[in-house]
């Protein structure tokens, strides 16, 4: 799907220029797309799926991010609660499939769409329409807290950089977060980009549920914004035992992280970086 950036005309305003006569000039500019994805879940047979969401993304990598959404959700456990996903066409003229339709697997329970957990969310917020904290806290399968990860900070230093040289949509356009999978030693495994932040993280475990390789134990999560109660709950859900985040964490996120066993670094930036839990996985080599 060829549509995460789109152009438009723009007039660039330069003030330092203006005194040239070189101050206002008309020119295309490179927009992140955002558009909404619904998601359609029920089990085989005839008759359309009911809808359970309709979140704001970026185009690309639908299916992995409803097979993630799903699955951070607590609604599937791994690819083979899910018999089929595919892409099909909505009502938009022309059409642009925006809509993942997911077939469960025979014997897996279908969701019950409540009024009170509303699954509407903008590319800001994957948690904005749920009622409570109750209905938005899913336990995780896989415990992290035994986890025996270690990562030196030296190493975690380099990574936003790696991080950073691999988001080719935020070159174009500015304006999409990333969500990067890295082993111990530093390899990025998988990165997706998208308007919204908790699409990333669920485009990238998505991707980790098709390919088999829940949990994601002795890995660890780098997301270029902030890290809020619902990545790290997304995290958890995939069983990382370390989200890093070059931003903020909330204070649910580190009580959440904290609960789990997590480690939850933030302010990762340069070569300095908040530990906020699981210090004992971040090593410090002393100078000589």
């Amino acid at each position: 799907m060829g549509r995460a950036t789109d152009r438009r005309g723009v007039l660039r305003i330069d003030l330092d220029a203006a005194t040239a006569g070189r101050g206002s000039v008309r020119r295309p500019d490179t927009l992140a797309v955002e558009e909404p994805l619904e998601i359609r879940v029920g089990a085989a047979g005839p008759g359309r799926r009911q809808p359970l969401a309709v979140t704001m993304r970026t185009p690309g990598d639908d299916l992995d991010l409803a097979i993630g959404f799903l699955l951070t959700e607590g609604l599937i456990r791994s690819t083979d609660d899910v018999l089929t996903a595919q892409l099909c066409a909505g009502a938009e003229t022309p059409n642009t499939y925006n809509v993942v339709d997911v077939v469960l697997a025979p014997g897996v329970p279908e969701p019950t769409t409540d009024p009170s957990r509303n699954f509407y969310t903008t590319s800001s917020c994957g948690v904005c329409g749920k009622a409570s904290i109750d209905a938005v806290r899913t336990r995780s399968l896989f415990p992290v807290a035994a986890d025996p990860l270690t990562v030196p900070a030296t190493l975690l230093t380099e990574l936003p950089d790696r991080l950073r040289a691999a988001q080719r949509g935020f070159d174009r356009t500015g304006g999409l977060h990333a969500a990067g999978l890295f082993t111990p030693d530093g390899e990025l495994v998988v990165l997706r980009e998208d308007v919204g932040r908790h699409n990333a993280v669920d485009k990238v475990i998505g991707w980790a549920v098709r390919e088999r390789r829940l949990p994601l134990a002795g890995h660890l999560l780098l997301v270029s914004g902030r890290a809020s109660f619902e990545l790290t709950q997304k995290a958890w859900m995939a069983g990382l035992p370390l989200l890093a985040a070059v931003s903020a964490p909330s204070t649910l996120a580190a009580e959440l992280a904290d609960e789990a066993g997590m480690t939850l670094v933030g302010f990762l930036r340069g070569r300095t970086m908040n530990v906020y839990t699981g210090a004992h996985r971040i090593t410090v080599e002393q100078p000589a």
